[in-house]
């Protein structure tokens, strides 16, 4: 498979994990996805593990901490999307409606990052690549796929981000859901998409990981098989292919789309 050397600014680059229990993790997605971990100790920050997908980076994950979890934050798959600048785009995303939660700070030479969260209040990441580009695996088996805004209010967050990342929005029917959906464009392609939040989701707006999948179907059963649990079983949209959504065993939310080998 190719190895991703660049992003373009706005794309997405970094799916990382806030575990509950970083050791069950490891077992459950190295299982499930054939994911190799290499560990870094972070000092007073604890370990930082980084999952490779065939020697390639493809996703990172550390374990939440005791504060963090008495401060309400869940186990999830957090979002980082590539920008020129990390300053100018928290600074640009406080006056576009947007809180910084964290930042902007250098990450060793790795690169530049500031934690925020949108309007509708889904949290996301900027980061300005220096040495580390993000993932160098994607669109395939294993790897990111896709990634997906489920939010509370979608009109209010689209201006933000067409505002923010100079993404263009285009809007189509769902066949899965029969309401709208959103497809964000950059320059060079697709950069993710959104929708209402589904009925009945009791959750607060997020951006949704979508990992690739050869068969949804077969995933998703052996994502069961090691503790997950399913909350979109597999469905075709036709013409474009399969997707279901889970939990982990640990209670963060993913999901599987159809990928080609």
């Amino acid at each position: 498979m190719a190895t991703v050397t660049q992003h373009a600014p706005g794309t997405f680059n970094w799916p990382e994990l806030l575990a509950a229990d970083a050791e069950a993790a490891k077992k459950f997605y190295s299982a499930l996805f054939g994911w190799t971990i290499t560990s870094q100790d972070m000092g007073e920050h604890g370990m930082y593990h980084i999952f490779q997908l065939a020697g390639r980076d493809c996703a990172a994950m550390f374990q939440l901490s005791p504060e963090m979890s008495a401060g309400g934050v869940p186990p999830h798959w957090g979002a980082y999307v590539t920008v020129e600048s990390a300053d100018e785009a928290a600074r640009r995303a406080v006056e576009l409606g947007g809180k910084l939660v964290m930042g902007p700070f250098d990450v060793n030479e790795n690169g530049r990052c500031a934690f925020l969260t949108d309007p509708v209040g889904a949290a996301f990441s900027v980061w300005q690549a220096k040495n580390h580009i993000g993932i160098a695996a994607c669109g395939e088996p294993g790897a990111l796929a896709w990634v997906q805004l489920n939010a509370s209010d979608p009109a209010k967050a689209k201006p933000f981000y067409t505002a923010l990342l100079g993404w263009k929005a285009n809007d189509m029917p769902d066949p899965s859901t029969g309401g709208e959906y959103t497809m964000f464009m950059k320059a060079d392609g697709p950069a993710g998409g959104m929708m209402a939040m589904p009925p009945g989701v009791d959750a607060p707006s997020h951006w949704l990981q979508y990992f690739g999948a050869a068969d949804v179907q077969a995933t998703h059963d052996k994502a069961l098989s090691l503790g997950a649990k399913s909350y979109v079983k597999p469905t075709e949209i036709p013409g474009m292919g399969w997707f279901a959504v889970l939990a982990d065993p640990g209670g963060a939310v993913f999901a599987l789309a159809t990928a080609k080998g």
